[in-house]
């Protein structure tokens, strides 16, 4: 059994471990407060624009496509754009992610896929995976700019545009509460028109024609989903590690007092062996003194 001193340094190792996952539980709450209120803020361009998309359905005459943007094609691979964390301690986040896009990507567009990852950790499975990775995109700041979201958007609509991808699909945690992501697979491009999509009781007018307004519109429209998918992975990320950092405060917690527990046990039996050392040594002098 360990001395109680040797325990004792491990009861102080594990508290300050606790205390260190406590502050990563505090900081990872907050940064997800920021994350959630920032997917707020960008649902309403998307909203908008799909209301425009509805209007020009219903305003369409002819069965021809509005936009290349809008239109199917059998042209190259389809794309999967994975957006996973940079870091770990989530959990099971990470690999509940990568499994669901490698299994219903095959499931929906069989085995040959081109991947872009948005993440390090998507990167590095793909990478270990030798994957047909065409771009990875890594360190996204905790509070992501469009800037930085532009260039896999680029990608995405010039490779679609190109024939390079047939079409182009979104793989990220959807935020449902702090305590459960759910993987969620979205398709880009080309972008659909939600057909339960009422259009807009409002009058538009497109200047100089509804091609150029769309011409802008969609590109962005694909930005802004990308933009709100990074948003919603790093809400999942920072409440999985949340809840990781808060069960192993916990567990810090449980052990500490465990230890605790062996140590008085180490300490009592430390007293009991110098009281029968001392009985033992007085019991021996009485003897002698007795013989003598």
């Amino acid at each position: 059994m360990a001395g109680s001193r040797e325990i004792q340094r491990r009861i102080k190792s594990v508290s300050n471990i606790g205390k260190v996952t406590r502050a990563m539980e505090a900081v990872s709450a907050s940064k997800m407060r920021r994350a959630q209120e920032a997917t707020f803020r960008s649902r309403a361009f998307a909203e908008k624009a799909a209301q425009v998309l509805a209007h020009l359905r219903a305003q369409s005459k002819d069965a021809a496509p509005l936009h290349p943007l809008l239109t199917k094609h059998d042209k190259g691979k389809a794309a999967v754009i994975l957006i996973t964390p940079d870091r770990g301690l989530t959990g099971g986040l990470v690999l509940t992610v990568i499994r669901y896009a490698v299994r219903t990507a095959e499931e929906r567009q069989g085995k040959d896929i081109a991947w872009v990852a948005l993440g390090k950790k998507g990167r590095d499975f793909l990478a270990r995976a030798q994957a047909d990775l065409r771009a990875a995109f890594v360190s996204i700041s905790d509070t992501p700019s469009a800037l930085e979201i532009t260039p896999a958007a680029r990608l995405a609509v010039d490779g679609f545009l190109g024939g390079e991808f047939s079409s182009v699909h979104l793989v990220y945690a959807d935020f449902v509460s702090p305590v459960k992501q759910l993987p969620i697979w979205q398709q880009l491009l080309p972008v659909e028109i939600p057909e339960d999509l009422p259009p807009s009781q409002a009058i538009f007018e497109f200047e100089p024609s509804p091609e150029a307004v769309l011409d802008e519109i969609l590109p962005r429209l694909v930005e802004t989903r990308i933009y709100q998918g990074v948003l919603e992975a790093q809400a999942s990320e920072h409440s999985a590690r949340m809840v990781a950092m808060r069960n192993a405060t916990d567990a810090a917690k449980e052990l500490v007092g465990e230890l605790t527990l062996a140590r008085n046990k180490a300490r009592q039996a430390d007293i009991t062996s110098e009281i029968l050392d001392i009985a033992g040594g007085a019991e021996a002098l009485r003897q002698s003194m007795a013989k003598q």
